[in-house]
């Protein structure tokens, strides 16, 4: 057990409280709508208390509808597997008319083929699993969102409700 693992440990001992974590969400493509949901359910699946706080473009993962997209466009990291093998996909590719659409459709495939589950289903897992799913009050209002075109159960608030749970988090992330 690393020092960092046992020092938590002994903390959420110490303090009688279930571990937690919180994160930060300021994405919303569909690559970027995977690890907060991912990480949010499994960590309330192991009974840790958890916070998600969505700012900017983060705040869409919360909307009824969500309609997501992925693009190749400034992610030099982005390999499809074709024939055999993983492809990269050069930069210049996704300025063309259209590609976001073909990466999107691509990578929706990708997932429903091999039977992960949607960003939909991991959202209503980590809601009903007692996740904390907070929209940030600043951004809502300066990008025009509005409450009632989001999932039930989100809270809404600024950065100081975030800050003050975040600080007495085991765990804290930026994605």
């Amino acid at each position: 057990m690393s020092k960092q693992t046992h020092d938590m440990a002994a903390r959420s001992d110490q303090q009688g409280a279930a571990r937690s974590m919180s994160l930060i969400v300021t994405k919303g493509t569909l690559d970027w709508a995977y690890p907060p949901f991912i990480l949010a359910s499994t960590a309330a699946a192991m009974d840790m208390k958890v916070t998600m706080f969505f700012t900017f473009y983060g705040l869409g993962l919360l909307e009824k509808d969500l309609d997501l997209s992925v693009t190749s466009l400034g992610n030099s990291a982005m390999r499809m597997p074709a024939m055999g093998g993983h492809i990269a996909m050069p930069n210049w590719i996704g300025m063309l008319p259209g590609m976001t659409g073909v990466t999107s459709r691509m990578m929706k495939r990708m997932i429903a083929k091999s039977g992960v589950s949607s960003v939909e289903d991991l959202r209503e897992a980590a809601r009903i699993s007692g996740v904390r799913l907070i929209a940030c009050q600043m951004t809502m209002d300066l990008l025009g969102y509005k409450t009632d075109t989001m999932i039930d159960g989100v809270e809404v608030a600024g950065a100081a409700t975030y800050l003050e749970n975040a600080v007495d988090c085991d765990i804290n992330l930026y994605i």
